[in-house]
């Protein structure tokens, strides 16, 4: 028996597999397309709305403000609002996701795309929100840059309350399910749950230490017109 054959044998019997045992590609494959959840907390289990409440409260809860929208046209009026309340000019980079493109933005000076670090606000749409700890889950691409995440001192969210669920398994879920019906999988998947922070020093809470000092959330519960 060769070392190799040693080491990996006594892997397998460290996990209760025979000494000789192998998956075949037939077990593989099924546990890559059905793979199993892990434990998961019933903290984030309940009804929509009580998800959405939960949600909101853990947000809070880790310094992030949240706006409640009855649709999508409300964004640039809850935007603008948000900028004059905390005197942050009316300039603000925006990624180009369509749901954000088709709005009126006409009362704001706005650029789309990828932020170059000069930025001060910036508004992205989310992938997902998770009720269990009020996190955002963002992926990368073409219509949400990375960039935006980290760059802009004052971070921005659109969340559709569809897109909200109770805990992270089911964003990984629809992830799988996404990339397998022919969307490709994103190169990356931030999650945020509020500002960026540290207690490094001192053990001291500051915020904006590696990214945005400050995280306001748009949580659309609708999305039809507003009335």
């Amino acid at each position: 028996m060769s070392s190799r054959d040693y080491i990996l044998g006594r892997i397998r019997w460290s996990l209760g597999r025979g000494a000789m045992e192998r998956e075949d590609d037939l077990s593989l494959v099924e546990r890559l397309s059905q793979p199993k959840a892990n434990l998961i907390p019933k903290r984030g289990s309940g009804t929509p709305k009580q998800q959405i409440s939960l949600f909101v409260k853990m947000a809070k809860e880790v310094n992030a403000t949240v706006s409640r929208l009855k649709s999508l046209d409300g964004v640039p009026r809850a935007v603008a609002k948000y900028l004059k309340d905390n005197d942050l000019g009316t300039a603000i980079r925006i990624a180009p996701h369509p749901d954000l493109e088709n709005l009126d933005w006409s009362k704001l000076h706005t650029s789309f795309g990828p932020s170059a670090g000069d930025d001060l606000n910036g508004l992205v749409m989310a992938f997902a929100g998770v009720a269990e700890t009020g996190s955002l889950a963002l992926t990368s691409g073409a219509q949400s840059p990375t960039t935006l995440n980290f760059l802009p001192d004052n971070h921005m969210i659109v969340l559709k309350a569809d897109d909200l669920v109770g805990d992270y398994e089911a964003v990984y879920a629809r992830l799988r399910r996404e990339s397998n019906s022919g969307d490709f999988m994103p190169r990356a998947l931030n999650w945020v749950a509020g500002p960026s922070r540290t207690a490094d020093i001192e053990q001291t809470l500051l915020l904006g230490a590696h990214g945005p000092r400050k995280l306001h959330i748009l949580l659309v519960e609708s999305d039809g017109p507003e009335g």
